[in-house]
């Protein structure tokens, strides 16, 4: 059984999804800081200098102090932060499809 374990482990279609997964979680990384640190501002100052990431509709105000009896903490939904994380699974398909396309292409 465990070399039977051995052999599956050690199969080319394994090792290639393992690498693909580690690439993925790293491709993830770089393309959101790409699309927060970059992107979005540019977005942001053709609308007229909005960042798109603290754009929220609230529901409930902030009341009382953190901390103290009675706090209760703001509800809001932050659709700005929806907007970038469109933005960012766009551009990881975009990316994702390039990739795809040239290694198609060997």
């Amino acid at each position: 059984m465990l070399k039977e374990f051995k052999n599956f482990i050690m199969t080319g279609n394994v090792i290639d999804f393992a690498v693909a997964v580690i690439m993925a979680g790293a491709i993830g990384l770089v393309i959101n800081g790409f699309v927060a640190d970059i992107i979005m501002p540019i977005v942001g100052e053709f609308a007229g200098g909005v960042d798109f990431a603290n754009l929220k509709y609230v529901l409930t105000e902030t009341s009382g102090t953190e901390g103290e009896a009675g706090y209760v903490a703001e509800n809001a939904v932050r659709w700005g932060a929806w907007v970038n994380t469109i933005v960012n699974l766009l551009i990881v398909g975009f990316v994702m499809f390039l990739i795809v396309k040239a290694y198609n292409k060997t």
